[in-house]
Formats: structure tokens, C-alpha cells, sequence
């Protein structure tokens, strides 16, 4: 490079050249006349040179930096109009051109735009003030350009006075679709809104979330970035630095600033990607200072410069990384590439960026392609020389085909042919040879609805004035030695989907991956992110899912809540799972076995009753109230035993009704009996005539047993209808779900429970009256015995039951159901089948009688001995019975008898034996 700064003063010769503005005619870069005009603004230059003398002077001055990508873009606007005059499209209405150079600067934009708005015909180009343009005819018909989107913001604004409408490939700035401040402006390319949206859906599908932004410091820049900065936090991506560097490259801090810019991506190592929106030589100057540095990072590129030719050819360009871009969809263009192939042929007479081109070949010549570009670049047109002759000998053949970029010269095409096909569309009927037959503000209406056919596509402008075309996703490739720019895939705005064209090329895509950009590492499934102190919600921390919580995908900013009701999940869950139905099923082996002693206690039921049934006729059955009484309390023993069956597996509504009502109502019935034998057994063995009295009004036994037993059908009932069990889901333990019977109203349970205890409390009591029988008729004791079981067990239930939960929850009634009901079983009935079987001798009825004439005997001896110490006031009392007894002729048999109080006659000491048979004949027929 040192050695091109050395050659250029060679070539200088003189600073007042041919490129000067004298006047306005000089103005015009490019023109060709017609029956229409248009107007064409390009930035062919990118930058306009500025005086150091002061005081400054309000001077057009020349531009320097020529752009050979935004000469192509004239071109292409004039290849198109010369394919429409050369077409039937107009019908013989031919069209001109006039094409000014906006040298990238607003200033020398506007100057253009005021010529554009002169009156017609007007030799000192006048614009006229008026309050009403709507019959004012202009010097062109409509505009296309400008390059930059700030240059466009301002011509606009200024077209909009006469509604000149103003169609650009290349301003993409999102507030540009706002027709209240841009009514008349139209473009063929997508909106800023898009490429930016596909920008952070591709910084998201490759699973960057912290990246940096460079961009210009104008209204291009600030408006792509804010609009990128709304995308990005959509997408979950956090900028992590925004570099903007100044929009002039005349601005003494822009070195100084691209220097930080660089620095700060350096410093930044966390940072892999970056999104420029900038200009091409703000680009150029960027990457200059990147190579130099050696930074590699992923590059993404805006439409700016995403295919421009002139910075992939930077030495050492590869050694910066992967560059990837979005540009404008391109069409068909072969067309344009053969009129490159003649432009050598062109007059250069109207056409001054032609003529300045071709002195550039000639001043650059010398170099090879990367220096003749930066060469061709660097010149101000107050360098050049106006010596051009031999120019076939110093064109180069393909250099500007190589430096096209698709996209926009596409869109250039597309303008032109757009405001074509408004002119024809108002000129079907009328005459358009006529300057004055047609109205700007006319064909902006037209432009409105036109449609044109692109690739076999019709596409036309939205109410937005924008089209919708698609983007070409581009990838910067090395291929021998030489950086090309490949299409990748296409971006569908609409969808906002990636089209690739073949497995290839989405693997490429697919191995951007690779490249980590994150502020912290994703988070697996099974966490979620804690936001930590930075003001950056993708700098987090990783921490697992809390118990009954999951996440099933990377990067979630919480974990989803499981269904606590059916489901559950451990801490760093990537899933939920469901709970597990618990019960006590038939399988469980504590189920077994206590259903096993419910079968044995069944088989015990049986066997009882088959040994009552064959000792039928024997004192000790008799004596246990006879086959019937034994078959009904076996019979809700039976029962009892059965319904234990109802506690265990799957719980059901039936089953819930049904265990507690069964058990209940069988209790009841079977201690209803037992009270009822209670009575008897009291009522035969006792000798006090007021307790006698009161156990015969007492004893009903169909009537007590009916009353006992319907009272509690009559609590079971009103339980069932009014608060009926029900089948409940337990969530209590965390990772399963309990199905239980809830009693529905413990109230309810607890009285019938409490009417059961009553009754054994009631049947303890006569029991433990008559306890002192016979020793081989002790019913009674065993009666008391069998109650005691029945209340130690029962008021252990109530504690445990009250703390237990859990699928064993019925269990533990069971145990109690089957101690209480083995207790009053066993009390009641082995005592009696133990006689039976082995000690048959004492079941007979002469040893009944024998047991009961001495247990009446030594009853009596002790009654009579009881009323006389109570009736002796002294030892003389005695004599005097004692002589009475001797004197009083009251003796039987040869014995004493003496009248006892609350008796009729009490006997004495020693009574005849066929006295004693007798008394025992009573008791046992009582029994």
C-alpha cells in the first residue's frame, strides 16, 4: 500500500478538473433525455471532501472514495430503462433518466432533490412556492434511490411537498414504512423490522445469547440497532456492548473509536459474535484494524455489506473468522452482466460516473485486483486525470461483474420496472408524450396497486409501501485460497422459517453451533436459571429444580410445577412422574395374613357351630342358650369376620358403605346376645328376690336383642344417607397417591363405635356380676373376659388410628376388628367346646346337677348365714332362736326351719338332699 501512496502524485496534474460544479448541468452525474423522467440518487462517492479554509462557504464540493458497488447500482437503473424503451411495456412513451451522485451525505442529497422539484422546462431550474402542487409539473416523474436510509429520510421528507414518489433498493430503516412522515416513499426491499428479526432468529437457532453490536452513528445505525435491541430481548439474546462509530469517516475520532470498538471486543472474550450494521468502507476500516489484531469471531453482516466483494478481498480477511450475512433476495441478472460486458462501448459524454470510472482503470492499472480496488476506492475526483485515451487497452474485462452484488442490483432493476408499470397504468388513456399530461401525486396512486412479475412471482407493495421479497442468508467461504460468499439459505420474512437448499448447506448452518456466545453455560434440563446481580438476564446461575418440579429444556428461566395431585417429580427433574396408586391390595403381604386369620377365624366359626350342632342335646349347649341363640352370635361373628374383607384392596364406594355398616350392625347383634345371655345367667344364680324382680321385667330376649340391634341399623342408616363414606385420594405422601375410604362424618363413626361400647359395657357389667358360678359354668367370667378384650383393644384403636396413615391405615382396623371378635369368640365358645370334647364326663346332666346342688348349697349356707349375722343384735338373740327352734313345733323331717327376712323360708344349716336336688333341678331348668 505504501507503494500505491507513492504512484498517485505521480498522476496528479492539475485540481481543477471537468468534475467541478459550475453549474447546475454540472451537477448531474448521469442523464439520458425522455418523454418521462426520472430521478436517480446513488451514493456513488462515500464521502464529500470539505474545505479547510474559513470561513466555509456554502459550496457543493467534490466527493471523493468511489464506490464500485453503487456504480453498478446506475448502471443497473440505466440498463433498466434502456430494457423498457427497448421493450413494448410504454408503447412507444420512451423514458430519461437523471442520475445525481448524494456522495453518502444529506447535504448534496438535498441540493439533488431541489433540482428534482424545479419546474418543468424551467432554464434557471425554479422551484415555485404554491399552496396547491396538484397541477405542477416537476423536472422528473418519480426517484429511485437513495443508497443510505438517513439520506432517504431527508429526500423524502422533501419529495413528499409535491407526493414525487421516491422508490429505493436499498433503505431499509424500519421508520421508513411510516407512510404519515414518508407518504410517498416506496421500496423493493423487505423492511429493517425483517432483517432484524432474522438476524436474532438466527443468533437464537445457533444458541448465542450474548453478543455485541457495532453500528454507524446516524439514523440508519441508531434505528437498526433499536430495532435489533427489541428482536434480541424477544429472542432471549442479551447485547452485551454497543460500539457506534461516526458517520463520516472525515470525523477526526473515527480511528480513535474503531480502536475501542476493537479493544472492547477483545476484552470482551465471552463475546464470539458480533452484528455490524455499518456502511462498506466503515467496514473496511473495521476489519483493516481487526486482521491486525487477530481477533476471530463470528461476523454478522447487515444487507450493507453482507456480499460486498470489496471487503471479502481484504488480505488476511479468513483470519477474522466466519462472516455471515443477510442480503437482498436476488433475481435473474444475466441481462445486466452482458451489458457490463459493452459498457466499454458506452459514450461517456452524459454519463460522468462512467467517464470517472474508466480514468480510475487508468490511474489504477498498474495494481493487482485487491490494491487496483482499494486504489480505485482512495481517489477524490480532484485526483484524477482527464486523459482516457486508449481505453480498450486499459479496461479490465470481468471486474465488474466480479463486484456485483446480486441483491441490489435486483432491486434496483425492480424499482425502475415499478414506476414503469405505474407510468403505463396511468397512460392508457392519455397522451404521456406530453410532460404535463401526468402528475406525480397520479402515479404515486398508481404505484400503489402495481404488480410486477419477478421470477414468475407477482409481487407488489404492501399498505406499508414495502416488499415483501425474501432474504438470502450468505456465508463468507474460503475456496482455494480465496474468500467467496455463498448463499447458505433463504430467509422467509412472512414465515420467518430458514429454506435450505440441500442437506450441505444446512449442516454448514447447523455447525455455527459450535461457536459458544453465552454470558453463562445453558442450564440442562432438570435446572433453571437465578438471575444473579447483573442487569443482564442471560448472566444467571444454574441451579436444580426444586422437588415436584421439572424442566425439559435448556436455558429455562423456571421449572414447570408438577400436578402435586397425581404426579410428583425429585429435585433436577427433567420429568414429572406419576404417582403411584397405593392401597392395601390382596397382593401386600400383611394383607395376607391378616386375611388369613379372618379365614381361620371363619373356619373357627364353623367348627363351633358343627360342634354345637352334633352335641345338640347336651347340658353345656343348653346351657349356652340353645342352637339358636349360638347360630345367631356365630352367625355375626361370621359376619364380623367377612367384613374385614371389605378393608382390603382397591377402595370403592360399596365398599366403603358396606365395612363399616356390616361390622357395625354384626357387632351389635352379636353383643345384643351376649347380653341377653348376661341376664340369664344372673337372673338363674341370683337369690335376691328385688335383683330377681328387676332381671324378669329386664329379660325379653327377642325383644331386647330386636331393640339393640335395630337402634344401631337405625344409626347406620341415617350415616349412610345423610353422610355417606366415600372414596378419597390421600396426597399427603409425597410421591404416591392413597386411596382410602373417608368415614364421611367421624361423628357418625364415632357413634356407632360408642353405641357398640355401650352395650359391652352394659353386658361387662351383668357379666361381672355373675362371675362367682359354678366352676364348670363359667360362662359369666369368660363373658367378662371377652368384654375386657374387646375395650383394651378398642381404646387402643382410637390413638392409633388417629396417628396412622398411609395405605395401612385399614389395617389397623382389621387388627382390632379381628382381636375384639377372637377375644369375645374364644371367651365364649372354647370354654364350652373344651367340655365338649375333652371333658365329656362333666357334660352330663347328673354332673350339672351335682355343680349346682353344691354351688346352691354353699349359696344358701352363705345367704342364711349373711341374714342371721344381720338380724343377731346379741348372743341372746341366738339363744332365743335357738330355744324357739326348740320349743316351736316347726321342724321338718327332724330339722330346724326358721323364716328369714326378704325370704319365705330359709333353711338351716344341713338341708335334706332331695331339697338340694330340687333347688338345682330349678337352676338348671332356669338356665
Amino acid at each position: 500500500m505504501a507503494f500505491v501512496s507513492f504512484l498517485i502524485p505521480c498522476f496528479v496534474i492539475g485540481t481543477d478538473i471537468a468534475f467541478s460544479c459550475q453549474n447546475t448541468d454540472d451537477f448531474v452525474g448521469a442523464s439520458s433525455p425522455g418523454d418521462i423522467v426520472i430521478g436517480g440518487l446513488f451514493a456513488v462517492h462515500s464521502e464529500m471532501l470539505h474545505p479547510e479554509e474559513h470561513p466555509i462557504k456554502p459550496v457543493i464540493q467534490n466527493c471523493a472514495g468511489f464506490e464500485i458497488q453503487i456504480f453498478l447500482q446506475t448502471l443497473a437503473m440505466i440498463h433498466a430503462i434502456e430494457m423498457i424503451n427497448n421493450s413494448t411495456l410504454l408503447s412507444g412513451v420512451t423514458l430519461g433518466y437523471e442520475i445525481y451522485d448524494t456522495c453518502a451525505e444529506v447535504t448534496k442529497a438535498m441540493a439533488s432533490a431541489l433540482r428534482f422539484l424545479a419546474k418543468f422546462n424551467s432554464s434557471k431550474d425554479v422551484v415555485e412556492f404554491k399552496c396547491n402542487y396538484s397541477d405542477y409539473v416537476p423536472r422528473i416523474k418519480a426517484v429511485t434511490g437513495a443508497s443510505y436510509s438517513e439520506v432517504s429520510m431527508a429526500v423524502s421528507r422533501l419529495l413528499a411537498l409535491q407526493l414525487i414518489p421516491q422508490v429505493s433498493p436499498a433503505s431499509s430503516a424500519e421508520i421508513l414504512s411510516d407512510k404519515i412522515r414518508f407518504p410517498s416513499f416506496f421500496r423493493t426491499i423487505p423492511s429493517d423490522f425483517y432483517q432484524t428479526r432474522a438476524m436474532a432468529h438466527l443468533i437464537c437457532e445457533s444458541g448465542w445469547n450474548w453478543i455485541g453490536v457495532i453500528a454507524t452513528d446516524d439514523d440508519n445505525g441508531r434505528f437498526a440497532l433499536e430495532s435489533f435491541g427489541v428482536q434480541a430481548m424477544a429472542n432471549n439474546v442479551c447485547i452485551a456492548f454497543k460500539e457506534m462509530l461516526p458517520a463520516y469517516l472525515s470525523d477526526n475520532t473515527f480511528q480513535t473509536k474503531v480502536d475501542h470498538a476493537i479493544e472492547k471486543i477483545v476484552k470482551e472474550t465471552r463475546v464470539n459474535v458480533i452484528v455490524v450494521f455499518m456502511r462498506q468502507f466503515h467496514v473496511l476500516k473495521l476489519f483493516k484494524k481487526a486482521v491486525e489484531r487477530n481477533v476471530n469471531k463470528i461476523w454478522i453482516a447487515s444487507d450493507n455489506w453482507s456480499a460486498a466483494v470489496k471487503i471479502s478481498t481484504i488480505p488476511n480477511i479468513r483470519q477474522l473468522g466466519t462472516i455471515v450475512g443477510f442480503g437482498f433476495k436476488s433475481g435473474d441478472i444475466s441481462t445486466f452482466q452482458d451489458f457490463l460486458r459493452n459498457l466499454h462501448e458506452k459514450p461517456t459524454d452524459n454519463n460522468k460516473f462512467l467517464h470517472e470510472y474508466i480514468m480510475l482503470l487508468s490511474v489504477c492499472a498498474h495494481l493487482e485486483y485487491h490494491d487496483f480496488q482499494m486504489c480505485i476506492s482512495n481517489q477524490s475526483q480532484d485526483d484524477l486525470l482527464q486523459n482516457v485515451e486508449n481505453k480498450h487497452q486499459i479496461w479490465r474485462d470481468g471486474f465488474l461483474n466480479a463486484n456485483i452484488e446480486p441483491g441490489f442490483i435486483h432491486s434496483t432493476i425492480l424499482a425502475v420496472y415499478a414506476i414503469a408499470h405505474a407510468i403505463k397504468g396511468q397512460c392508457k388513456d392519455r397522451n404521456c408524450k406530453d410532460p404535463s399530461a401526468l402528475t406525480p401525486w397520479e402515479l404515486l396512486e398508481e404505484l400503489k396497486k402495481v404488480t410486477v412479475i419477478d421470477d414468475d412471482k407477482e409481487i407488489k407493495f404492501d399498505s406499508s409501501g414495502d416488499m415483501s421479497t425474501s432474504y438470502d442468508v450468505l456465508l463468507w467461504k474460503e475456496i482455494d485460497g480465496h474468500v467467496e460468499i455463498m448463499t447458505m439459505a433463504e430467509y422467509d420474512p412472512e414465515k420467518g422459517d430458514f429454506i435450505f437448499v440441500d442437506e450441505e448447506k444446512k449442516k454448514e448452518f447447523l455447525d455455527l453451533k459450535k461457536v459458544q456466545s453465552t454470558c453463562s453455560q445453558h442450564c440442562r434440563p432438570g435446572q433453571m436459571k437465578k438471575v444473579t446481580e447483573s442487569p443482564h438476564t442471560c448472566c444467571y446461575e444454574c441451579v436444580y429444580c426444586p422437588e415436584n418440579h421439572y424442566s425439559n429444556q435448556t436455558d429455562m428461566d423456571y421449572c414447570y410445577r408438577c400436578n402435586n395431585k397425581t404426579y410428583w417429580a425429585p429435585a433436577n427433574s427433567t420429568t414429572c412422574y406419576r404417582k403411584t396408586i397405593h392401597f392395601l391390595a390382596w397382593t401386600d403381604w400383611f394383607a395376607i395374613f391378616l386375611l388369613l386369620l379372618s379365614a381361620f377365624g371363619v373356619v373357627l366359626v364353623l367348627s363351633i357351630s358343627v360342634i354345637f350342632t352334633r352335641n345338640l342335646n347336651t347340658p353345656v349347649v343348653k346351657a349356652s342358650g340353645g342352637l339358636t341363640v349360638c347360630y345367631i352370635i356365630l352367625f355375626s361373628h361370621f359376619l364380623i369376620f367377612l367384613s374385614t374383607v371389605f378393608f382390603v384392596d382397591e377402595p370403592t364406594e360399596f365398599k366403603c358403605k358396606t365395612r363399616q355398616a356390616l361390622f357395625g350392625i354384626s357387632f351389635a347383634l352379636c353383643i345384643s346376645c351376649i347380653l341377653i345371655k348376661s341376664l340369664k345367667i344372673l337372673l338363674a344364680f341370683s337369690f335376691d328376690p328385688k335383683l330377681q324382680n328387676f332381671l324378669k321385667c329386664l329379660y325379653k330376649p327377642i325383644p331386647t336383642v330386636v331393640t339393640c340391634t335395630g337402634i344401631q341399623v337405625i344409626i347406620c342408616t341415617f350415616w349412610l344417607i345423610f353422610r355417606t363414606p366415600f372414596v378419597k385420594q390421600n396426597f399427603s405422601i409425597p410421591r404416591a397417591i392413597i386411596l382410602e375410604c373417608n368415614e364421611g362424618s367421624i361423628v357418625a363413626f364415632g357413634i356407632m363405635l360408642g353405641y357398640i361400647a355401650a352395650l359391652a359395657f352394659i353386658c361387662f357389667i351383668f357379666a361381672f356380676k355373675g362371675r362367682k358360678l359354678p366352676e364348670n359354668y363359667n360362662e359369666a367370667k369368660f363373658i367378662t373376659f371377652g368384654m375386657l378384650i374387646y375395650f383394651i383393644a378398642w381404646i387402643v384403636f382410637i390413638p392409633v388410628y388417629a396417628t396412622t396413615f398411609g395405605k395401612y391405615l385399614p389395617a389397623v382396623e382389621i387388627i382390632v376388628v379381628l382381636i375384639s371378635n377372637y377375644g369375645i369368640l374364644c371367651c365364649t365358645f372354647l370354654p364350652k367346646c373344651y367340655i365338649i370334647i375333652y371333658k365329656q364326663e362333666t357334660n352330663t346332666k347328673s354332673a350339672f346337677l351335682k355343680t349346682i346342688y353344691t354351688y346352691s348349697s354353699k349359696s344358701a349356707g352363705s345367704v342364711a348365714v349373711s341374714q342371721i349375722s344381720l338380724d343377731s343384735k346379741s348372743s341372746s338373740s341366738r339363744a332365743t332362736i335357738s330355744d324357739s327352734c326348740k320349743s316351736e313345733k316347726n321342724s321338718v323331717n327332724g330339722n330346724c326351719h326358721f323364716q328369714v327376712p326378704g325370704q319365705r323360708l330359709i333353711k338351716g344349716e344341713v338341708l335334706p338332699k332331695n331339697t338340694a336336688r330340687t333347688v338345682a333341678r330349678k337352676r338348671l331348668s332356669s338356665i
